[in-house]
Order: structure tokens, then C-alpha cells, then sequence
């Protein structure tokens, strides 16, 4: 597995070397640094040295990177490389070489405790912050240091690492769900849809009011007490036609073909082979349970249709119209349409129109964006956008090649894959209740 784990500036001297196995060699590491990292050669993330293979990534200031002579599993090491930067951020918010050198025990420490004769352990940020500290809270600690390895011991080796504390007491017991999709699409200027995908990931969050929307996403907030365990089901394909064939299906449901799905370690996969229904304990905080991915049967919220024309060199026109293909009782919310204009171009507000919203040249994007704060799903019509803008000459001229047009939006209470929850339960010993709603 993973020999050695080691950190280097950008001139690529050492600032932490942690040896695991004893079976690599310090000379291959100075090699590597002294070869690559110092020369600046790192075009690959992977490169092999003699016997030695070296996996690096680049952190704020830093170099990670981990040298192995077995053939272990690069997704792996690239995965720990990465865990390890993000609980180095919760301690020392930016990694550089400096904070690095001032931590320099506490890094030690969690080097240690991540991983043991080179195979990972544990990278939880809520169980190792309530370990290890920093150096100015760690002397409280040393006079139960015996009571504090017993219980690191038994939080690392237990079945639900991720939910150490299973006093948990809350008055009211809630799981908030909502679904955040990204889409990607394609599209020829005549309006035929050549490409469209969608994107998602499932979110477990702490505070509703801390959402934040990352490419496509399910959120969920969880108040619950106690260890319970949560049953998700949704309208999955491959459940839907085993429902059906067996009839316990009462009536038609739309159905989402799945084509790549991620989870994350706490859902149990020997019950999604079995029936597709994911069943987790849910950590007590913010965590991704979820990433997938849809190809087929997309449904798309908007139509654009664009229609460009460069007159000679000086000018281009612009004609812009968009139409909502989401039903009439729904709004979509922050709408930004960003649309491309050529480099040597400037635009004057009043070569501008539009009949709703607002449209604005911003020089710095280099391109004309029109904002809606509300958009009609009852606007079938759509709105225009009506524009000119001037092109200066160069010295050398470059064809422009027309970048695409982007649009930012939500819209509550839709998903372009179809994805809906079909059903939560939540089951805990003590049998408490919950209420949909």
C-alpha cells in the first residue's frame, strides 16, 4: 500500500517526510523532488522513479504526495491525498509552508493517525478535532490520555465512524429534502438538442440556511436523534420494473435510468444490490450520500434560441429569445443569461433591448448579461433580446469563435431527469416518530 506520505514547498525542498512501511527509499523522494517539483516538470499526477511510483497534487502553496512500490489503487491514494488537505484546512485554514512548520507536531499526529502501516484509517474531521488538538488546547488532555486512546480506539474501529456520538438529542426530529440538478446541454443554431446530460449529487446538511449549490445536487437536513437508520428510495428504473413485474406497482411512475452512482461509505451497498433502496445511518452534519449522472430522457427548462450576425468588421447583432418548458404554476428564480461577444468589442447601453428583465454589457466578462429575478413558467411567449455592439479594429485579426451562451437559474419543484423521492423512513430503537409534511 502507500509507503510514505511527504509535503514540499514550490523549489522543492521537504517540509514533512512520514515513513510508514520502511520499505521506501529517502534518496527516490529527494529524486523526485529535486527532478520534478524544483524544476517545475510536473505535467502528469503520476510518475514512476526505478521501482518507486509517486503520486503528488498541488495544495494552496504545498506539494502533497505519497510514494508507493506496490501496485496499489491510484483512485485511492489520490482519494486520502485529497482527504488529508481538507483536514489540514480545517486546522490551519491555508496549507503553506509556514502553517505547515508552525503545526508541525499536530501534522505529525495526524499523519500518524490516518493511516496505519500504509493503509488509511481514518480522515473524519468531527472525531479527530475531538482528539487531537491544537497546541494550545492539547495540555487539558494529557492527564486522560489513557481514557482518550480507549475511546479513539473504539471510535476508529467501530461499525459507524461517521456518527460517533450516539447521545444525540433533538426536541424535534426532521429530515428536510430538495433536489439541485445541473444540466449540460448542446445545442445547434437551429435549435436541435445535439448533447444533454444531468448531473446530481445527494447532500446531507447541518443548516438549511447554509445551502450552497454545487452542480447538481439532492439536500437533505437531518435532526434526528439517537442512531437511526434512513431508508431513501426513489424512482429508479431498474426497482420500478421489478415493482411492476411482481405488482406490487399501483399505478404508473415516471421513471430515471441511472447511468454512473456514487455513495458515500455510510450507505450499506449489499442492500442497494438487493433491492435499490439506499439505506444509511446519517452522519450528524453536512456530507455528500450521493453523486449521479443521467443521459437519456432529459427534460429541459428552457429553450434559447440565438440568432448572431457579424456585420462586415464593425458590427454584430445580436437576437436573443427565451422560452420556459417548465409548467405554468412554477417560477424560475435568479435567471442569468450570459451571452459571448468578441474580445475588441464594446457595446452602448442604449444599443440594448429588452422587454423584461435586465440587460447589461459588462466589458470585464466580455459578454451581455441579462438577469430575471422571477420568470414565468406562464410566459410561454418568452422574452427578446435585441442588441448591437460595435467591434474596434486590431492590428492582427482573429476570427471570433463564438463561445456558447450560459444560463444560471432555479427553479423549485422541477428536475430535468425526472429524479423524485419516492419515499424516507426512518427507523430508531426507541421508536420515535416522524411527520411528512
Amino acid at each position: 500500500m502507500i509507503d510514505s506520505i511527504f509535503m514540499a514547498n514550490e523549489r522543492g525542498d521537504r517540509i514533512v517526510e512520514r515513513y510508514y512501511r520502511g520499505v521506501s527509499n529517502k534518496q527516490s523522494i529527494r529524486a523526485f523532488r529535486h527532478q520534478f517539483i524544483a524544476t517545475k516538470k510536473l505535467t502528469k499526477p503520476i510518475i514512476r522513479i526505478d521501482d518507486t511510483t509517486f503520486f503528488h497534487i498541488k495544495v494552496d502553496d504545498v506539494h502533497l504526495g505519497a510514494s508507493s512500490k506496490e501496485n496499489c489503487n491510484p483512485a485511492l491514494v489520490f482519494e486520502f491525498l485529497y482527504a488529508i488537505a481538507g483536514l489540514f484546512r480545517e486546522y490551519f485554514t491555508k496549507i503553506n509552508p509556514s502553517n505547515v512548520r508552525d503545526n508541525f507536531v499536530l501534522v505529525y499526529e495526524l499523519l500518524d493517525e490516518c493511516m496505519d502501516n500504509g493503509y488509511p484509517q481514518i480522515t473524519a474531521v468531527e472525531i479527530l478535532k475531538s482528539f487531537i488538538r491544537l497546541a494550545g488546547e492539547s495540555r487539558a488532555l494529557t492527564r486522560q490520555e489513557a481514557k482518550i486512546k480507549k475511546a479513539l480506539t473504539k471510535t476508529i474501529t467501530g461499525v459507524n465512524e461517521w456518527r460517533p456520538n450516539k447521545d444525540l438529542v433533538y426536541e424535534k426530529n426532521e429530515v428536510f429534502i430538495d433536489a439541485l440538478e445541473s444540466v449540460n446541454v448542446l445545442q445547434s443554431t437551429n435549435g436541435n438538442i445535439l448533447r444533454a446530460d444531468v448531473t446530481g449529487q445527494v447532500h446531507l446538511i447541518e443548516s438549511w440556511n447554509q445551502r450552497v449549490t454545487k452542480d447538481s445536487q439532492v439536500i437533505m437536513k437531518t435532526k434526528l436523534s439517537g442512531t437511526p437508520t434512513c431508508k431513501f428510495g426513489m424512482n429508479d428504473k431498474v426497482r420500478l420494473r421489478k415493482e411492476a413485474a411482481e405488482g406490487k406497482l399501483r399505478r404508473a411512475v415516471k421513471v430515471v435510468s441511472l447511468d454512473d452512482v456514487t455513495f458515500h461509505r455510510c450507505v450499506r451497498l449489499s442492500k442497494f444490490d438487493q433491492d435499490r433502496t439506499i439505506t444509511f445511518v446519517p452522519p450528524d452534519g453536512e456530507f455528500e450520500l450521493m453523486k449521479y449522472r443521467v443521459t437519456s430522457e432529459v427534460t429541459l427548462p428552457f429553450r434559447v434560441i440565438a440568432i448572431v450576425n457579424e456585420k462586415g468588421r464593425n458590427r454584430v447583432e445580436y437576437d436573443v429569445k427565451i422560452k420556459p418548458k417548465f409548467k405554468e404554476q412554477l417560477v424560475a428564480n435568479d435567471v442569468v443569461v450570459k451571452i459571448p461577444v468578441p474580445e475588441n468589442a464594446t457595446a452602448k447601453q442604449k444599443h440594448i433591448k429588452v422587454r423584461s428583465g435586465k440587460a447589461k454589457y459588462y466589458p470585464t466578462h466580455n459578454a451581455i448579461v441579462w438577469k430575471f429575478r422571477r420568470f414565468l413558467g406562464s410566459a410561454k411567449n418568452g422574452y427578446r433580446l435585441q442588441a448591437e455592439v460595435q467591434r474596434l479594429h486590431s492590428v492582427k485579426e482573429t476570427p471570433w469563435v463564438r463561445p456558447p451562451i450560459t444560463l444560471q437559474f432555479t427553479v423549485p419543484m422541477f428536475t430535468s431527469s425526472g429524479f423524485h423521492v419516492r419515499f424516507l423512513k426512518v427507523i430508531e430503537n426507541t421508536g420515535y416518530s416522524t411527520v411528512k409534511w
